[in-house]
C-alpha cells in the first residue's frame, strides 16, 4: 500500500525535474544571446531646444556610459530654440565619451535653427525621408534681421560656431555658413549629397544597420567601430523635473500663465475675500517669473504689459474718454511682442494668442471695473445708511418737537417728524442722526 501511494508522487517529481531541465536548456541560450548582444540608448527630443533638453541629453550620455551601451541615438524634431542651450548641447556631444547619432525623424520633421547645430555636432548625422535641416539665421526681438554692427557681430559669431562644428565632424562648412547667413534649408537627399549628413534611413532599424561598421573618433583619441545591426534598443524618458522645465520653455504657455496670473490677482483685488482667483493668480505669476531661468525674457516687455494692464484698470474707474484704455491696449500689445528676446532664440509668442489675449483682457478688466463702480454707486443695503428711503410703521405717536417710535427694517427706532403721525401710520425715513431717525408721512 505504501508503494502504491508513493508511485504517483515519484512520477510527478520526475516529470517536474524534466520540465525544469528542459526549460533551463531552452531559456539559457536566449539569455546568453541577449546579454552578449550590443545595445543602444534611445531618447526623443520633440520640441524646442532649451535647458531642459540640454539636461536630458547630458543625463542620456551619462546613462549610456554607465550601462555600457554601444551608442546613444537622439531622435530629433525641433523648430529651434535657445542658442545658449544649443551651445551647451554641442559641447556635450563633441566631448561625449560614447558615440552619438542624431536622427531627424519622422517624415515631416525638421532640425531648424539651433537643431542644425545639434545635428551637425553628432558623430553620425542621419535624416528620415521627407525631413529638412537648416534656416539657422539669428534674428532680433521683433523677428527681423539684427541691424548694424551688433547684427554683424552676432552673425559672424554664429557662423564661426557652425563652421567649427562642421570642421570637427568633417562635414560641409560652406553649407552651414549659408544656413546661418541666408537661412538656407534643404531636404535629406540634398543634405546627403552635400555631405551635411551621413545617412538617410526610413526607420531606426535601418539606421542602426547602416551605421554598423563605421569608425567613430571619440574624445581622448579613442576610435571605436560600431556594431549595431542587431542591437537592443532601450528608450529613456525625461524626469518629472525636466518635463516641467520643458513646459516652461514654451513661450505660449508662459504667456498664458502671465495672463491668468494678472486676471486672478485683479479679480481678487476687485472682489476681496474670494481667495481662489487670488491664490491661482499668484501661483501663475510665480511660475511666469520662474520661466526667466529658462527663456530669454525681455524685462522691457514685462514692464510694458504691466503698464498696459494698469492703464486698462484705470480706464474702468477714471473718465479719460478712452485715452487710458487705448494707451493700455497699445502698451500691452507691444509688451507682448517684445516679451521674448528673439535675438537669443527663434521662439516667439503666437500672434493669434496675443490678439485674443489683448481683446479678452480689455473686455474682462473694463467689464469687471464697470460692475465694481456700479456697486459702489448703489445705495447701501445694510447699516444705518441702508435705512434712508425705507418705509416703516409708527408705533408711538410722533408730533413736532415730540419724538415717538417707528418699526422699520426689523428694528424699533426713536423718530422725529415735522408733522404729526399717529400709531399705524406709514412713515418714510429721510435721514439718520445717530440713534434717531427723521421721518415723514409715506404716501
Amino acid at each position: 500500500m505504501k508503494r502504491t501511494r508513493r508511485a504517483p508522487e515519484r512520477v510527478f517529481l520526475v516529470a517536474l525535474g524534466c520540465w525544469v531541465i528542459l526549460s533551463c536548456t531552452l531559456v539559457a541560450p536566449a539569455v546568453g544571446d541577449d546579454s552578449q548582444r550590443p545595445s543602444v540608448e534611445l531618447i526623443k527630443v520633440d520640441g524646442t531646444i532649451n535647458p531642459a533638453v540640454a539636461s536630458f541629453i547630458d543625463d542620456a550620455i551619462d546613462s549610456t556610459l554607465r550601462s555600457g551601451a554601444s551608442a546613444l541615438v537622439i531622435e530629433l524634431d525641433t523648430p529651434g530654440g535657445m542658442l545658449t542651450s544649443a551651445e551647451h548641447i554641442v559641447k556635450s556631444l563633441l566631448s561625449a565619451p560614447v558615440p552619438v547619432i542624431v536622427y531627424v525623424t519622422p517624415s515631416g520633421a525638421s532640425a531648424a535653427s539651433a537643431g542644425t547645430f545639434v545635428t551637425e555636432a553628432a558623430n553620425i548625422a542621419a535624416m528620415a525621408p521627407g525631413t529638412t535641416i537648416g534656416a539657422a539665421h539669428p534674428v532680433e526681438a521683433g523677428g527681423g534681421d539684427i541691424k548694424g554692427v551688433m547684427g554683424e557681430k552676432v552673425e559672424n559669431f554664429t557662423v564661426s560656431f557652425a563652421r567649427s562644428i562642421a570642421q570637427q565632424r568633417g562635414r560641409n562648412q560652406d553649407w552651414v555658413e549659408q544656413a546661418v547667413r541666408h537661412s538656407v534649408a534643404i531636404g535629406e537627399r540634398e543634405a546627403l549629397r552635400k555631405k551635411v549628413i551621413d545617412i538617410i534611413a526610413p526607420d531606426l532599424r535601418s539606421l542602426l544597420t547602416q551605421a554598423s561598421g563605421r569608425k567613430i573618433d571619440l574624445s581622448g583619441g579613442r576610435t571605436v567601430v560600431l556594431n549595431l545591426s542587431d542591437a537592443l534598443v532601450r528608450r529613456e524618458k525625461m524626469t518629472a523635473g525636466q518635463v516641467f522645465l520643458n513646459a516652461l520653455s514654451d513661450p505660449n504657455i508662459v504667456y498664458l500663465l502671465l495672463m491668468a496670473g494678472l486676471l486672478g490677482v485683479y479679480f481678487e483685488f476687485a472682489h476681496p475675500g474670494v481667495f481662489l482667483p487670488g491664490v491661482a493668480g499668484a501661483i501663475c505669476l510665480l511660475l511666469f517669473f520662474a520661466s526667466f531661468q529658462v527663456l530669454p525674457v525681455n524685462v522691457a516687455g514685462v514692464l510694458l504689459i504691466f503698464l498696459g494692464v494698469g492703464m486698462l484698470v484705470a480706464e474702468a474707474f477714471v473718465a479719460s474718454y478712452g485715452i487710458l484704455g487705448l494707451g493700455g491696449v497699445v502698451a500691452f500689445i507691444f509688451g507682448s511682442l517684445f516679451l521674448i528676446d528673439t535675438s537669443k532664440t527663434n521662439l516667439r509668442i503666437n500672434g493669434g494668442i496675443i490678439t485674443g489675449a489683448a481683446v479678452a483682457l480689455t473686455i474682462i478688466i473694463i467689464g469687471l471695473g464697470y460692475l465694481v463702480a456700479h456697486e459702489r454707486r448703489e445705495q447701501p443695503k445694510t447699516g444705518a445708511e441702508g435705512l434712508v428711503g425705507e418705509v416703516g410703521e409708527v408705533r408711538e405717536p410722533i408730533a413736532p418737537g415730540t419724538p415717538g417710535k417707528v418699526f422699520v427694517h426689523g428694528e424699533f427706532w426713536r423718530a422725529t417728524s415735522s408733522e404729526p403721525l399717529g400709531p399705524g401710520s406709514r412713515a418714510r425715513v429721510m435721514a439718520v442722526n445717530g440713534l434717531e431717525v427723521e421721518v415723514k408721512r409715506a404716501s
